[in-house]
C-alpha cells in the first residue's frame, strides 16, 4: 500500500557525510518506513511502530 502522506526522512547522526551504507526512517500512518539512502527512488519498508522499537533494541543489544 503506497502512502499519500509527505514523509519527513532522517539519517542516524552515526552517519558519516560522505554518505556511504545508510537507512533513512520516517514515521507516519501508524508506521515506520525505512528506505535505502542511496537509492531513495527504491522500495520502502513499512513496519509496526512496536517492530521497529524491537528491532533497535535489538540493534542497540549488540
Amino acid at each position: 500500500m503506497e502512502t499519500t502522506e509527505p514523509l519527513a526522512w532522517f539519517k542516524s547522526s552515526y552517519s558519516g557525510a560522505e554518505g556511504g551504507d545508510c537507512i533513512e526512517v520516517a514515521t507516519g500512518a501508524g508506521a515506520v518506513h525505512v528506505r535505502d539512502s542511496k537509492d531513495v527512488a527504491g522500495p520502502v519498508l513499512r513496519v509496526s511502530p512496536n517492530a521497529w522499537t524491537e528491532l533497535v533494541g535489538l540493534a542497540a543489544a549488540e
